[in-house]
């Protein structure tokens, strides 16, 4: 079963490079989709020079945004332009390493699961940005879990695989970083067939390049809730 890629990136000249480099050794039948969310980095003219001298050995496909739309944006477009029967998330940084994502969408390949989150707690080798960030991100998880009877330990991961028609049929909407808020929470309101799958994450720092914040936490909290209060299993059928 093909597995497509989606790679939302903004301003990631410093990194891109190596993550698509990385994925030419990850052993999968794969589409790699890269999302440039209006960079200013040079990273949409490198992505040109790549794709017209076929660079890498598989199947890329490159979509521009005019202009930035946030990290929840460039998924969406992604998302839409996914052609395999399996989608999966990769960050345009280094802080996930590809070589984890065959073992991630590997219960989908084997129908054991809907859904799969590679999650940066299990492993108990993971590098936090800030004990901070890790807290905002425990308190997200614990709403999600308590809000919608998940057993999520990492709901703000950036390793999220889907079963294509699954994804697409949640019908996201958000455009900044609170769209893994509303994914998570729809994965357990849809009552998928849900894993996860222990990653190690080595984050990088404010001036590397890391980009979510304080506010994205907030507006993660306020999704959350208004996940909680609005949606109905009649979204979800036909």
């Amino acid at each position: 079963m093909k597995t497509t890629i989606v790679i939302p990136s903004y301003n990631e000249m410093r990194t891109l490079p190596a993550v698509l480099k990385v994925l030419t050794g990850v052993a999968l039948e794969k589409e790699v989709v890269v999302v440039d969310d209006g960079s200013r980095d040079g990273t949409r003219e490198w992505l040109d020079k790549v794709i017209a001298a076929k660079e890498f050995p598989y199947e890329l496909k490159v979509i521009k945004h005019g202009a930035n739309k946030g990290k929840g944006g460039a998924l969406i477009t992604g998302f839409n332009a996914a052609t395999g029967g399996i989608v999966i998330v990769q960050d345009a940084d280094l802080e996930y390493d590809p070589n984890d994502i065959p073992a991630i969408v590997r219960p989908i390949e084997e129908g054991r699961a809907d859904a799969v989150f590679g999650s940066r707690m299990l492993s108990g080798r993971s590098q936090t940005y800030s004990r901070l960030y890790l807290a905002g991100n425990k308190f997200l998880t614990f709403l999600v879990d308590l809000l919608f009877g998940a057993k999520m330990t990492d709901s703000y991961t950036c390793y999220k695989a889907f079963r294509a028609p699954l994804l697409k049929k949640m019908n996201l909407v958000s455009t900044g970083f609170e769209i893994e808020a509303e994914i998570s929470c729809k994965t357990a309101f849809m009552g998928l067939r849900f894993e996860e799958f222990p990653i190690i994450y080595a984050s990088r720092s404010r001036q590397d390049g890391k980009k979510i914040n304080y506010k994205d936490a907030v507006k993660g909290v306020l999704k959350i809730l208004e996940m909680r209060l609005t949606l109905r299993r009649a979204d979800f059928n036909g």
